[in-house]
């Protein structure tokens, strides 16, 4: 198996991983194909990104992008595209169409609405502050099942799949026997049980990945991560992630039918053992666990199944009468303290009850902030490592406040 660097953030420098076919690493990568038309451009980064992967293309060839493919409509794959068009423009050429499925304009109308939450979203995920569009790419082409382009008397396959999102499309190129994944390959355990955002599809996900495998590519170029070349490995890799996701959709199904609690069964359903340490199926992003609760959301409802939380008490009211039953807010702070170092999961369940009940208690702040960093220190999800973080944060600059 040959791959590029490792990671969920591309790295490394632009490469020709065959004849005219270029892999452009960025946040979110990028891959060109070279025909005697022009470009054809699969992806295009971020807006931040979007020059980096025009400098990446340009190192490898100067002739024209004719069609940028958008993956899908999130913010780092389709919004790098100025810097594509004013290259254009300033070379004399024409603006590249942009070919997309049909509901990624649905996205851009929805993130219209929603641009301050998704802002909010993105901090929280990424641990930076987050700015995300007011203006969005206009969409020339647009597609609902499959297209099949022509380029340089060569075709190119673009095919709907709803995954991580339920805008998506791959791209394979059968005389190159090159595939673009875009997010359903993402060089670590899929994204697809995001908790802060929309729905996934983890059983059409992984009907897409055995689509992908029948078609025997042997180039593997990402949306995230390390290239993957070499028929077999690049079978094994799709094969071995819709196994994954199958996996965990067998199981969750399995418990719904039977009629157990949501709050149990995300406690219950596992991954395959015998895919443990495949470094593609890594929980560096997203986690196994959210993807059950994305299963759960997708074919049950938002209620975990207890009766009391149906309807509840507002959270501080609870954790009020927890800390009063329990012998005051020392208490759970003190009982907190003790869990740091043998349980760390139910410590923090302490200090956000003696936080919630006592905001103003300087203890319980600093219970929060440590119970916190120490879960985040422990944790290899960047989506859950930074929501940790964020709530360490919080209970510190609380505590800065009271002074």
């Amino acid at each position: 198996m040959t791959t590029l660097p490792r990671g969920f953030f591309g790295d490394g420098e632009p490469v020709e991983v065959a004849p005219g076919t270029l892999f452009l690493p960025s946040f979110a990568n990028a891959a060109a194909f070279i025909t005697s038309e022009g470009v054809l451009l699969v992806d295009c980064g971020h807006e931040m990104f979007g020059a980096r992967i025009l400098e990446a293309l340009r190192k490898l060839t100067t002739l024209p992008v004719v069609a940028i493919v958008f993956t899908h409509g999130h913010v780092d794959h389709a919004f790098g595209v100025r810097a594509i068009d004013d290259d254009a423009r300033e070379r004399g050429h024409e603006r590249p169409r942009r070919i997309a499925h049909v509901r990624v304009a649905e996205r851009f109308l929805r993130y219209q609405k929603t641009r301050g939450l998704n802002e909010h979203i993105n901090s929280v995920q990424f641990g930076v502050p987050a700015r995300f569009p007011s203006e969005y790419p206009q969409i020339d082409q647009t597609y609902e099942s499959e297209l099949t382009l022509t380029l340089g008397g060569e075709t190119f396959e673009l095919v709907h799949g709803r995954g991580e999102t339920d805008d998506a499309t791959w791209v394979y190129a059968p005389s190159r026997g090159a595939l673009c994944t875009g997010d359903f390959f993402i060089g670590c355990s899929p994204n697809c049980g995001n908790p802060q955002k929309v729905q996934r599809y983890p059983d059409e996900w992984a009907a897409a990945l055995r689509r992908m495998a029948l078609k025997k590519p042997k180039i593997l170029l990402p949306g995230h991560g390390p290239v993957i070349t070499g028929e077999a490995d690049v079978y094994t890799a799709l094969s071995e992630t819709s196994e994954y996701l199958e996996a965990l959709v067998e199981q969750t199904l399995a418990r719904m039918n039977r009629g157990e609690r949501p709050s149990s069964i995300i406690h219950e359903v596992v991954p395959p053992a015998h895919l443990k340490g495949r470094w593609y199926l890594e929980p560096l992003y997203d986690r196994p666990e959210f993807i059950v609760r994305n299963l759960l959301r997708l074919h049950g409802g938002w209620w975990n199944g207890n009766p009391a939380e149906l309807l509840p008490s507002r959270e501080e009211n609870l954790a009020r009468h927890i800390a009063e039953i329990s012998g005051g807010v020392s208490t759970l702070i003190e009982k907190g303290r003790a869990l740091l170092s043998s349980d760390i999961v139910t410590a923090c369940h302490f200090a956000e009850w003696a936080t919630l009940a006592a905001p103003t208690d300087k203890e319980a702040l600093a219970l929060k902030r440590e119970a916190f960093l120490k879960r985040a220190s422990d944790e290899p999800s960047l989506m859950a490592r930074n929501i940790f973080l964020r709530a360490a944060q919080e209970a510190d600059d609380a505590a800065t406040r009271l002074g």
